[in-house]
């Protein structure tokens, strides 16, 4: 079996405030100190970089450190580890390093720090620049420090991308029209927009608040589409847009079918081997992680995939994407052949879900909107 491109990801677990909607493994620090923290677990992500088991001759394509906050820990802290997987690994030339920032975390000198150790992309947690969103959305910056942060990232790295929600409650038309141009203002080339949903074990599902209807949702998102097409990005995602040669190519990785390995806790990986694909996910209780470094031992679940599993799982990446796949890509990445899926591919035709043409499946604007009944035609038992 060929082996696709290989990413890493690196799971930073620490946040100064867990906000109400999100489901990420983050957790506050709260009376903990970061300062430990950031030594104790980084020295556990080294670990787990130093005794990982690879294949040789796979350098990485890119690398993505998420969270959590990532930005509270040093740009010393991301060295060590940068060059832990350089050593590792070797990084493929023109490799994509990103990192995930908090608008009120901010730290200049950080900043310039991030980019001198060879990060060359931030992609910051905006959401919204409206005061009441933010409060709404217990973000711990305001709409001021997100501009100028915003501001600063493009000022500083290769490639900058700002996090947006939409469906926020009581939000207007007006409102959004607002923070499309405080974004376009800032100058990004990449804008990721994300619908506010309710997720389960969130302090949202618990209390939630009351949000905008399915026609007003969809009212928006079509500005959406429209104030952002106007500017010259291009929707090449679900809730992804950027401008020409902006996209993001660590999560094209993912929607490719890519292998990636995740360190840290909670993280999750996808890799492909001689005989299979199958996927691994570290312990995740950051203290569990830490507690099973010192066993050389990070990881909680692995699981070879079975082909139902491979295909629903490509289908699921691949047709998030708005130009779909080419079909060699489908029988490169899962090792099957295009014909186990023609009569799915069919009904999806049949449904107006789908399009083929010169050798390309992509999904229509109704498969786009409508993704999750288009992806349940390719759930087999």
């Amino acid at each position: 079996m060929q082996h696709p491109p290989l990413s890493a990801y690196v799971h930073i677990p620490w946040c100064i405030h867990k906000c109400p909607y999100c489901d990420f493994n983050s957790h506050e620090f709260k009376d903990q100190n970061l300062k430990d923290n950031e030594a104790v677990y980084s020295n556990a992500l080294i670990k787990q970089i130093e005794n990982y088991k690879i294949n040789a001759g796979r350098k990485l394509h890119t690398i993505f450190f998420g969270g959590g906050t990532p930005s509270l820990f040093s740009p010393n802290t991301f060295k060590k580890i940068i060059n832990k997987l350089d050593s590792k690994f070797g990084l493929e030339k023109n490799c994509e390093i990103t990192i995930e920032a908090n608008p009120g975390t901010l730290d200049k000198e950080n900043f310039i720090g991030y980019k001198d150790i060879g990060i060359n992309r931030m992609s910051l947690g905006v959401q919204s620049f409206n005061p009441t969103h933010l409060k709404k959305l217990e973000r711990i910056h305001d709409p001021e420090e997100a501009f100028n942060a915003a501001k600063l990232a493009v000022k500083t790295f290769e490639k900058v991308n700002v996090d947006l929600m939409f469906a926020l409650p009581s939000q207007s038309l007006e409102q959004v029209k607002y923070d499309i141009s405080k974004t376009l203002e800032i100058g990004t080339s990449h804008i990721s927009y994300y619908h506010l949903t309710i997720e389960p074990n969130t302090l949202f599902h618990k209390f939630p608040p009351k949000l905008p209807n399915e026609d007003e949702s969809a009212e928006i998102f079509d500005l959406i589409i429209n104030e952002l097409n106007k500017a010259g990005f291009n929707r090449y995602e679900t809730s992804a847009y950027a401008k020409k040669d902006a996209q993001c190519l660590h999560n094209l990785n993912y929607w490719e079918f890519g292998d990636y390995i995740g360190f840290g806790a909670g993280a999750h990986s996808k890799l492909t081997d001689a005989k299979n694909i199958y996927r691994q996910s570290c312990y995740k209780n950051p203290r569990d992680y830490i507690n099973n470094a010192n066993n050389e031992n990070f990881y909680a679940e692995k699981k070879i995939l079975s082909a139902n599993d491979i295909i629903f799982e490509f289908m699921m990446n691949a047709l998030r994407l708005s130009n779909g796949f080419i079909k060699n890509l489908f029988e490169e990445r899962t090792n099957l052949s295009i014909s186990v899926i023609e009569k799915e591919i069919n009904i999806a035709k049949h449904r107006k879900l789908i399009i083929e043409k010169n050798g390309r499946i992509k999904p229509t604007v109704l498969g786009q909107n409508f993704l999750n009944e288009l992806l349940q035609i390719f759930l087999k038992d």
